[in-house]
């Protein structure tokens, strides 16, 4: 599908259908793209989350949240998205891969 492979930039976004437990393959298909900005997760299951946000090719993951971000928090894409991270020490370490995850306290 063109609009999960590009990098888009408005109020765009992407719901795919997978098969229940599938979680590797959503991985899979979530890593193909060219393109790392940030991506989101909505469960229930906070240790799923956590395992899908650190497996994720992207360099801010939400859970449970959707751009809700710290203006300190190290911001920045992977791959395509941008080299390096804006703000604060880890710009400098531009060479080195740093996550940003942003968690909502209470499930959706």
């Amino acid at each position: 599908m063109y609009i999960a492979q590009e990098e888009s930039f408005g109020p765009v976004m992407v719901i795919s259908k997978f098969k229940n437990g599938d979680v590797d393959g959503v991985l899979r298909r979530a890593n193909t793209t060219e393109y790392g900005l940030a991506s989101g997760v909505f469960t229930k299951d906070i240790s799923k989350a956590l395992y899908i946000s650190e497996k994720l090719e992207a360099g801010t993951v939400f859970i449970n949240t959707y751009n809700k971000t710290d203006v300190a928090a190290p911001f920045g894409g992977f791959k395509q998205s941008g080299f390096g991270k804006d703000l604060g020490k880890l710009f400098s370490a531009s060479l080195i891969s740093h996550l940003t995850v942003q968690m909502k306290k209470q499930p959706y």
